[in-house]
């Protein structure tokens, strides 16, 4: 490929590249003078909020709960695995056991 070449291919990608640009600027002006003919009201996604009757005399939001925060006291924590004695007297773990797959064998001391 000599120089001639090369630089015409470089003219040619340039024209066609500034004709694209020329033509996305006309495209553009064109989608912006169309919108600016229409309506000038932009679309509103939601109906907007109404009043309903008679909302001045109610009140808007619920009543707070009359909560203290304190944990109830009648009852007690009970832990997740009852230790033996426990299960001996009939308590019953809160949690299945773990499946056998899922539980490790026991570590070995050096």
């Amino acid at each position: 490929m000599s120089a001639d070449d090369s630089k015409r291919s470089l003219g040619k990608n340039l024209l066609l590249a500034g004709l694209m640009v020329a033509a996305g600027l006309v495209v553009t002006g064109l989608s912006l003078a169309q919108i600016r003919a229409g309506n000038p009201q932009m679309a509103q996604a939601t109906q907007p909020l109404q009043s309903t009757p008679g909302a001045e005399t109610k009140p808007s939001a619920p009543a707070e709960p009359a909560t203290t925060g304190a944990r109830p006291a009648e009852i007690a924590p009970q832990p997740a695995r009852p230790d033996a004695e426990a299960q001996k007297e009939g308590a019953t773990p809160a949690l299945p056991p773990a499946p056998a797959e899922k539980t490790a064998p026991p570590i070995q001391p050096k």
